[in-house]
């Protein structure tokens, strides 16, 4: 299969064009500066050039805080950008998976994962137009495109809760870290296997919304001293807080753990729990992701 991965220079993008390649398929990864997503011609152009199976989307406005005053512009990467890839896609008898968020739910009064029908309902900016995106590819691209939505997402690539915590275990005696918002941390590698997975069988028999996170549930907190723990520190340095003691322009979701019960549908299997990623994406994020000291 040939494959088209937007955004290619994110940490997202760059796992999946590494696992596409890894499994010897013909993969282009175009990052922000060589495809730009809002404008219709180069878009147009990049779909009929590279003749993919399969479009990837993984180029997204992900500044939470910022869409709060620059939604017009989120809504132009995350809303106009989807629905052009889509009818280019149309276009050129290709299929796109397009990859959303969590934001798209309210994440209040909410103790039980969230199914992939549930009633969306964004509280920022951001999922406001992210959820733009959705009904934009899965109005324009019926039958051959898939949502995945994906949250807490850390890699060997690009800043992520995960690494920041590595860094800042050797800095600081203690952690305050929030122990109030419920989600599962999830590895970008983890999601980018299953894109490879979902793409060969996207069409009238698998296609609509999926949630791609590592299973289980946990919060900020727990998430910190399981890191602590799993490099030799002690957990007990991460200390728990609310959200209120770190105000943001965006409110974050109280909880966001997500269901999976599309995958069973298609016939793969159900993701495996945050920590068991955790445990094997540590030491890749230690040797390969930490920025290098200079000599």
């Amino acid at each position: 299969m040939r494959w088209l991965v937007t955004g290619a220079g994110g940490m997202l993008g760059h796992d999946v064009v590494e696992e596409l390649t890894r499994r010897g398929e013909t993969v282009v990864g175009l990052d922000r500066a060589a495809l730009d997503i809002t404008g219709p011609q180069a878009v147009d152009s990049a779909v009929r050039e590279h003749r993919p199976d399969v479009v990837v989307n993984c180029a997204a406005y992900t500044a939470v805080d910022d869409a709060e005053t620059d939604e017009a512009r989120a809504l132009q990467i995350n809303g106009d950008g989807p629905r052009l890839l889509a009818r280019a896609c149309a276009a050129h008898d290709a299929r796109l998976i397009h990859i959303s968020t969590d934001y798209v739910f309210s994440g209040e009064a909410r103790t039980t994962p969230y199914p992939e029908d549930h009633p969306t309902g964004p509280r920022t900016a951001y999922g406001r137009t992210k959820l733009a995106g959705e009904r934009a590819v899965l109005e324009e691209l019926p039958g051959a495109s898939a949502v995945l939505r994906t949250a807490w997402l850390y890699g060997v690539h690009g800043s992520n809760f995960v690494r920041t915590m590595i860094g800042l275990e050797a800095r600081r005696d203690t952690l305050d870290v929030v122990d109030d918002q419920r989600g599962q941390p999830t590895w970008s590698a983890d999601v980018a296997e299953r894109i490879a997975d979902l793409g060969p069988r996207l069409g009238p028999e698998a296609h609509g919304v999926f949630h791609a996170t590592d299973s289980g549930e946990a919060t900020w907190c727990d998430l910190a001293r399981e890191v602590f723990s799993l490099i030799g520190a002690d957990p007990d340095r991460v200390r728990p807080t609310s959200s209120a003691a770190f105000p943001r322009p965006a409110p974050r979701p109280a909880y966001s753990a997500l269901a999976h019960r599309r995958w069973q549908e298609i016939g793969l299997p159900l993701p495996r729990d945050w920590r068991s990623a955790l445990h094997e994406a540590l030491p890749r994020i230690r040797k390969e992701g930490l920025p290098r000291e200079t000599p």
